[in-house]
């Protein structure tokens, strides 16, 4: 897998072979609101959102930007800039600890194309070379076994269980040092741009 990786003080931060992850606009939120509006892509959420939701869901992310210059990330389709869901790294106060976490949500109806794994796996890239981290996680719901499936073909294995947002979660976790290992998950250093 070839990743290019921005500046990311530009609108475009990450582009795979079929996906572009670029910083949200204001004028996202009617796609956003199809992602996490929907209550089945959802239902491993502890609430129904809203279109308020979804503008502050944008609004936080650009926060996000202005503040550690990285966040969620608009993944648009390369052929059409169709955006098809989120994907990006946050962090995340896990047990009294600040970890870098990669997540991502996709409209349902994407599901299945490994888009998912595509652009976490760039973000994971994008975690380890540019962000300087030495491991990311992925907060996943137990039940929520397509997030899993996603975290375990990206080379992540379940480190611990603990209770966030009040409900049960299994952190997946991978260390620099494994993750630029593995020649089938991370690009070597000259592919990345």
């Amino acid at each position: 897998m070839r990743t290019q990786i921005k500046c990311a003080a530009s609108d475009s931060v990450l582009e795979t072979e079929r996906l572009r992850l670029r910083r949200f606009h204001r004028e996202d939120v009617d796609a956003v609101f199809a992602i996490i509006g929907d209550e089945i892509t959802m239902q491993h959420y502890p609430k129904k959102f809203s279109r308020a939701d979804a503008e502050e869901w944008i609004e936080r992310n650009l926060r996000r930007y202005d503040e550690h210059g990285f966040g969620l990330f608009a993944v648009v389709l390369r052929h059409s800039d169709e955006l098809i869901g989120d994907c990006g790294a946050i962090s995340q106060i896990v047990d009294g600890k600040t970890e870098l976490e990669v997540g991502y949500h996709f409209r349902r109806d994407q599901w299945g194309h490994g888009y998912a794994t595509e652009a976490a796996r760039a973000c994971m890239v994008f975690a380890f070379r540019r962000l300087g981290a030495e491991k990311v996680i992925s907060l996943i719901r137990p039940e929520n076994t397509p997030s899993r499936r996603v975290a375990e073909r990206n080379g992540m294995t379940i480190e611990r269980q603990v209770v966030h947002t009040a409900l049960p979660h299994l952190v997946y976790a991978i260390g620099r040092e494994e993750f630029e290992s593995n020649s089938a998950l991370c690009p070597p250093a000259g592919a990345v741009e």
